[in-house]
């Protein structure tokens, strides 16, 4: 893996430090995971969904909320392992 990468993810470690356990879990599994061999549109999509509020992400993997955007959904399905 190049440093870029490794600083990347790194990053999206510490990113993935939520105020609930479950999405901690959740969001570290899949960097850790599928990240780095996710499509380029799905690694944008998991970066912006660290940017979303805590009851946002919840509901996308644990709330049955579907997101909007394709790569987004692609994500959440890869996380929870069920379609969104």
């Amino acid at each position: 893996m190049d440093r870029a990468m490794s600083e990347e993810i790194g990053k999206l470690r510490w990113r993935c430090r939520r105020g609930m356990k479950e999405l901690d879990l959740l969001l570290t599994r899949y960097v850790e995971e599928h990240y780095r061999g996710a499509p380029s549109a799905q690694q944008e999509a998991f970066r912006a969904l660290l940017d979303a509020p805590d009851p946002v992400i919840y509901a996308y993997c644990l709330g049955g909320e579907r997101p909007a955007s394709p790569p987004l959904s692609a994500v959440v399905e890869r996380m929870t392992g069920t379609p969104s």
